[in-house]
């Protein structure tokens, strides 16, 4: 089972020692959000992720970054895929792009407009599979509401494949993006199930990974090409406040059928939403890796 960190992005003086001790504990991928608003961290600083994950990308040697996720509703598929392309050539090739909807709120704050949910999902399907196009070196692919222009230049910097495609689905229009797109699957078990906890958050979650099969089936995929990454922490749930629920989640992550568990490092105050005691985090993930 691969750990997966989210990191809530703020000043780099204190992301950078954040970044290095992820890596330092030997987890495998750190992530950042890809937001402009969030009712989580309202009034604080939320500095811009990808500028961090290329901060990230010099200050560390072995761990894969990327984005969870990036936001469909305020990104463009074609400057979206050469930003990746150029953190995958400053990391060496360690970044993991992860694409989702985005939330309206970002796009209001954004442009002044706030589309309707499906606005949302037609929106990201193209921009999914314009940053494909984009990596193929296909041109002038043009969908109804997004296009990615092909460009002159080569799409991928010499020698580097592109970065893993990682594409964020709660629903089976989501779950028809993965299919045809992705090289992973990732889910929080989405905005109608953010009240589950316990048992209850793992039989959504179960139902979630078979649609994702279903999609794969009806298009001729095989689903077990796919990976599958599950974060936790933003519902009820507490993955680090013991070492012994961590392992229960990693348990239940495994059975369920998920290969990653991603985690929020330690935010805020305690009792607050995302903090944990940095002890149990790292006592949690050298557990898993006895």
């Amino acid at each position: 089972m691969k750990i997966g960190t989210i990191i809530i992005q703020s000043t780099w003086d204190s992301n950078r020692a954040v970044f290095t001790r992820a890596e330092e504990l030997g987890i495998d991928t750190a992530y950042v959000a890809d937001h402009l608003t969030h009712p989580t961290v309202a009034g604080q600083w939320l500095a811009d992720g990808w500028t961090t994950l290329a901060a990230a990308a010099v200050s560390t040697e072995r761990i894969r970054l990327g984005s969870l996720v990036a936001s469909a509703a305020v990104r463009n598929p074609t400057t979206l895929a050469r930003a990746a392309a150029t953190l995958q050539d400053i990391s060496g090739g360690r970044i993991v792009l992860g694409v989702g909807a985005g939330s309206p709120i970002d796009a209001a704050a954004d442009r002044g407009v706030t589309p309707t949910t499906r606005q949302l999902t037609e929106r990201f399907a193209e921009v999914v599979g314009g940053i494909k196009a984009n990596w193929a070196g296909e041109r002038d692919w043009t969908g109804e509401h997004v296009a990615a222009q092909g460009l002159e230049t080569a799409p991928l910097a010499p020698g580097l494949p592109a970065p893993r495609l990682v594409v964020a689905a709660h629903g089976p229009r989501g779950y028809g993006v993965v299919a045809k797109y992705a090289d992973g699957w990732t889910t929080y078990a989405g905005p109608a199930n953010l009240a589950l906890g316990g048992d209850a958050l793992w039989v959504a979650l179960e139902e979630q990974s078979r649609g994702v099969d279903a999609a794969c089936e009806r298009i001729s995929r095989n689903p077990s090409e796919l990976t599958r990454s599950v974060l936790l922490g933003y519902g009820p749930d507490r993955p680090m406040e013991s070492v012994a629920a961590f392992t229960e989640c990693l348990a239940r992550a495994g059975a369920a059928g998920f290969d990653e568990v991603v985690f929020y490092w330690p935010y805020g105050n305690p009792g607050t939403r995302f903090w944990a005691d940095l002890d149990v985090v790292a006592d949690a993930v050298a557990a898993a890796r006895t």
